[in-house]
């Protein structure tokens, strides 16, 4: 069996390399180890499917978290806006949100595969699902035909041959979608590096967050400071989960050095520290973690204000409680909560008490408030962070096929003639915001176009 390109891995990067080749004129053939293609693109955007990001790109390189320069090329020549007029041509209605997110009009991830493959099909290629590869064979110059350049094996025995060859198998991450780390070991066979990999995007783990079996977790063949999602959350994790807090600060520190700041929206989940703010940071917790350093989250809840300034509000909002009236009959707990809900949402103050009870002092009857505490605590609660969780539930592998042994203008590799690579795989990531959708999309575009052109 022949094709003039064979793709393997039928993704964001996988698809949009297959539409660019037959788009060209090639016979392309897309193998899929997977029941359906585009798995992983389903649960984008938490089933919404934020597929892309409409930033220029001095904006949109300021959130990739490799190299930016090798990025470039695959960005100019398939740009977000050509990215939505792609996907609007072949019928799906889309809409931009806050951050210039692009999602589908329906929001619905489903819309977005169904799409693509309808595109792929349209154009000519070929999708075998259910398809796992076993070994892929650079063919030698003698014993190759004229077209023939590799030889792909499948686990139920098929052999195929082509003249060009895609990998775009994805990462590590979500392996339930298929995302197993197959295309490092193949990248391996044929000759390139691969940068060593971990888990991106996803939620870091506060001490006492989990309840976690130390004898168990030292039993499990893992990465260091992995914390399975499944585990079980402690009182202080059920105090906190669920909360969401917004335009807040958070400062991400290894062995009490700064690392990173930033400012937007947080979330406490059943992972950890999560949502974009805890996202942004975790590339550098989990680095930090793997290098044996330790690691610390400051959270600001009064950004923007100096925590002097913060402690004479407090004193005014405590001395207006006081005097109101109706706290007379209340004890000073209830009023303590009156005051926390003027600083904080609502769902929040249970966590916030329990996690820091100093800022209440004294015995029964005779409680006191202690203001510079709790406005030291508003501008710096720290989070001392115990690890992070794995490829099991983090959106982007760091790490991956070394993009120093890749042309950045076909994304072709310098060391193989006719094999190319896209997508998650190769070293390059970027913050959560359809960032990295538009990079598999755009790198995928780039491989299968180049390849198409090479076979002319």
């Amino acid at each position: 069996m022949y094709s003039d390109i064979i793709i393997i891995g039928a993704g964001a990067a996988g698809l949009m390399a297959g539409y660019a080749a037959a788009s060209n004129g090639a016979q392309v053939t897309i193998l899929e180890k997977m029941p359906r293609p585009g798995r992983k693109i389903m649960i984008t955007g938490k089933g919404r499917c934020n597929f892309t990001n409409l930033k220029e790109w001095n904006d949109f390189s300021a959130h990739i978290r490799s190299k930016v320069n090798f990025i470039r090329p695959s960005f100019y020549n398939l740009p977000p806006k050509k990215v939505i007029e792609l996907l609007e041509e072949e019928g799906l209605p889309t809409v931009v949100e806050r951050g210039d997110r692009a999602y589908p009009q329906s929001m619905k991830s489903m819309d977005v595969v169904d799409t693509l493959v309808n595109a792929v099909r349209r154009k000519g290629a070929e999708i075998v699902t259910n398809c796992e590869i076993k070994e892929i064979v650079r063919l030698s110059d003698e014993a190759a035909d004229n077209a023939s350049r590799f030889q792909v094996k499948t686990s139920s025995g098929a052999c195929m041959e082509c003249h060009s060859l895609i990998v775009a198998t994805g990462g590590l991450s979500y392996p339930g979608t298929g995302s197993t780390g197959d295309g490092y070991g193949f990248a391996e066979q044929l000759g390139h590096k691969v940068v060593s990999c971990f888990p991106s995007l996803t939620a870091l783990v506060p001490k006492g967050y989990k309840t976690i079996d130390k004898d168990k977790a030292a039993l499990a063949p893992t990465l260091h400071g992995h914390i399975h999602r499944s585990t079980e959350l402690s009182e202080n994790g059920q105090a906190l989960c669920g909360v969401h807090l917004k335009n807040i600060g958070l400062s991400l520190y290894a062995n009490d050095s700064l690392v990173q700041t930033e400012f937007g929206d947080l979330d406490f989940t059943d992972g950890g520290i999560e949502g974009p703010l805890g996202f942004t940071l975790s590339r550098n917790g989990v680095k930090a973690i793997l290098n044996g350093n330790k690691v610390k989250l400051v959270l600001d809840m009064k950004s923007g204000i100096d925590e002097n300034d913060v402690h004479v509000r407090l004193k005014g909002l405590w001395n207006e409680i006081s005097k109101d009236p109706r706290s007379k009959k209340l004890h000073i707990k209830e009023m303590y909560r009156i005051l926390l809900s003027k600083l904080m949402p609502w769902e929040l103050i249970p966590g916030f008490q329990k996690l820091n009870p100093d800022i209440l002092t004294g015995r029964k009857g005779n409680e006191r408030i202690n203001l510079e505490t709790l406005a030291h605590r508003l501008k710096e609660w720290t989070f001392e962070i115990e690890g992070y969780v794995g490829y099991e539930r983090c959106v982007i592998t760091a790490g991956g096929v070394s993009t120093d042994e890749i042309f950045p203008k076909t994304m072709e590799s310098r060391l193989v003639p006719g094999l190319y690579f896209s997508g998650e795989l190769v070293d390059m990531d970027a913050d959560t915001g359809g960032y990295n959708m538009q990079i598999a999309f755009c790198t995928g575009y780039l491989a299968g176009l180049s390849a198409a052109k090479a076979g002319e």
